[in-house]
């Protein structure tokens, strides 16, 4: 008996180094190798201040700007309370659900002042399940191109080209679905603003 508890103090004891230190710094170690900026977050930089991650989803308001999808955790990202990343839970049947998406669709056609009834892309009316999802469809920031245009005083024409150049295909051709990463395309639009100005 007393052979058998020690036989398992010592697998317990290799296995963890195994599992708990090697593993995990042998691909530490080529992760920060072979896919650096991936390894860190995917962090953007302008200017040489950090702006964001590829990843993760802000808050952008104002009219001159493309905006995400809702977040029901307020684009947080924090391990613990309101703001941590997260869904909102409610179902299809949840009057919460049914009352955020009538304000969120009225916030877009007020914006883009369109008609109460006119029809708005589904994924600017319904937060991610993450509550922190970068993406939006093409469709979706088809839809903001006017009302962006007009804030900053561009041609459409110039708006919609960048949003055609942020446009992802779907992964290896196949898996899901094109999308627009919201913060890329702002800072390019940023940065097409101050060329104009400039």
């Amino acid at each position: 008996m007393i052979k058998l508890i020690i036989q398992a103090i010592r697998q317990t004891i290799v296995w963890s180094i195994i599992t708990g230190m090697i593993y995990p710094l042998v691909f530490t170690v080529f992760a920060q190798l072979v896919f650096p900026k991936q390894a860190n977050g995917s962090l953007v930089m302008r200017d040489g201040k950090l702006v964001g991650s590829e990843w993760m989803a802000q808050q952008f308001q104002g009219a001159k700007y493309f905006w995400p999808r809702p977040s029901a955790a307020t684009y947080g990202t924090g391990a613990t309370g309101l703001n941590a990343s997260s869904g909102s839970n409610l179902g299809p049947t949840s009057a919460q659900l049914q009352t955020n998406v009538r304000a969120n669709a009225k916030a877009l056609r007020d914006a883009s002042k369109l008609a109460a009834d006119a029809p708005v892309p589904a994924d600017l009316v319904y937060a991610s399940a993450s509550g922190v999802d970068p993406h939006i469809s093409p469709e979706a920031a088809e839809f903001q191109v006017a009302r962006v245009a007009a804030a900053r005083g561009m041609p459409a024409d110039q708006v919609r080209s960048l949003v055609e150049q942020h446009v992802e295909p779907p992964q290896l051709g196949f898996l899901g679905e094109a999308r627009v990463n919201v913060l890329l395309l702002n800072l390019a639009l940023d940065a097409a603003d101050t060329k104009k100005s400039g």
